[in-house]
């Protein structure tokens, strides 16, 4: 398993960013089935990251978590998905333990012997072995495909491997196909040709710190398109996809501090959408697969449609936003609250712009 997987984890609707979380080489060797017990403290530990089951139902009741049932089903921690995830959550918990921020190696010295041990000479081997483990990682190339197919990019496409600015470009983050239907939109198309971008090399707009963003055009060009290949039969509406985008990342590619990508997906929900739910018309094998706009708009749309029937009830519009926004779980049936009504105000913005003709400003 990737160790990327453990970066991100939502919680109670808030991400976690483990920027540096315990090799599972070290805990377990990547073995899901892994098992130790420990004669003095007589706690066994599980799976990839050996989470032991009493700490996973501590933070499970810490942070009202809902996505992964645990009481009863024990045997779930041997998956190794949620098995991360808990271990990433008991991580989260370390970094501000007794309300104080923690270093790296209280972290994972105390993720190995306790909190009382964190500094105790029994857990000072096991930080060398992690700072040794640490240092055999390496970025791995990333060859996975920008969108549905694994069509190789034209010729006159940017090689993101060959520029320290590809990242700004379209064209590295969206499939030919992607782009093609961006092309053929005459919005767009004439939007683009206005400001001289060429096939192959479209430069993001930048916001005023110079991060790659879309303008509320190609923000509605991108949903649309996404809900027209995929979403036709679900109710979903495009302009309800823009306002969340616009909400939750500003429609900052590459998302904010608290939130991943231009629709604010974490990795452990996209993951969850696309192993458990069937959502696969795109790949997601790492976290920066959230970060190319098409493949955010799908998985929020996978989402979206997912809430709209949570527990197998089909929910209202206000009960999908706060959902999306909060987690289910954090939804107040009773009354209004700031997100819907900053929703709402944000959806009809989007609304009046598509009843005047779809004109949207760049930015």
């Amino acid at each position: 398993m990737d160790s990327t997987t453990a970066k991100l984890c939502q919680v109670g609707g808030n991400a976690i960013n483990i920027k540096n979380p315990i090799p599972d080489e070290l805990e377990s060797n990547r073995q899901p089935l892994a098992e130790q017990h420990d004669k003095k403290s007589k706690v066994t530990t599980v799976g990839i990251m050996q989470i032991s089951l009493a700490t996973a139902e501590s933070m499970a009741k810490e942070y009202q978590i809902s996505l992964y049932k645990i009481e009863g089903d024990p045997d779930i921690l041997y998956r190794p998905f949620v098995n991360v995830y808990f271990g990433a959550t008991y991580l989260k918990w370390l970094s501000n333990f007794e309300n104080k921020v923690r270093t790296e190696e209280f972290m994972v010295r105390a993720y190995k012997g306790g909190t009382k041990k964190a500094t105790h000479k029994s857990t000072l081997p096991y930080w060398k072995r992690y700072i040794s483990v640490k240092e055999t990682f390496t970025p791995r190339c990333r060859k996975h495909s920008n969108g549905p197919t694994t069509q190789a990019p034209t010729s006159t496409a940017l090689d993101s491997s060959n520029s320290d600015d590809a990242c700004l470009y379209w064209d590295s983050r969206v499939s030919p196909e992607d782009m093609r239907e961006m092309w053929n939109n005459p919005e767009i198309c004439n939007e683009w040709n206005k400001s001289n971008q060429k096939r192959g090399k479209v430069l993001f707009t930048l916001d005023s710190e110079k991060n790659p963003c879309l303008s509320r055009l190609e923000l509605k060009a991108v949903a649309e398109i996404i809900v027209n290949n995929y979403f036709s039969t679900m109710g979903i509406k495009p302009t309800a996809l823009c306002a969340l985008a616009e909400m939750v990342s500003m429609r900052n590619v590459d998302g904010t501090e608290e939130r991943t990508g231009l629709m604010g997906i974490d990795y452990s929900t996209a993951f969850r959408l696309y192993t458990e739910v069937g959502f696969r018309d795109y790949p997601i094998d790492y976290e920066e697969d959230l970060t190319k706009p098409f493949v955010s708009m799908y998985f929020g749309a996978a989402y979206f449609a997912w809430l709209s029937m949570y527990e197998g009830s089909e929910r209202d519009l206000q009960f999908v936003i706060q959902a999306y926004i909060s987690g289910p779980e954090n939804v107040n049936p009773e009354g209004m609250c700031p997100e819907w009504a900053k929703f709402e105000q944000t959806l009809a913005g989007f609304e009046f712009r598509e009843r005047n003709g779809g004109r949207c400003t760049v930015m």
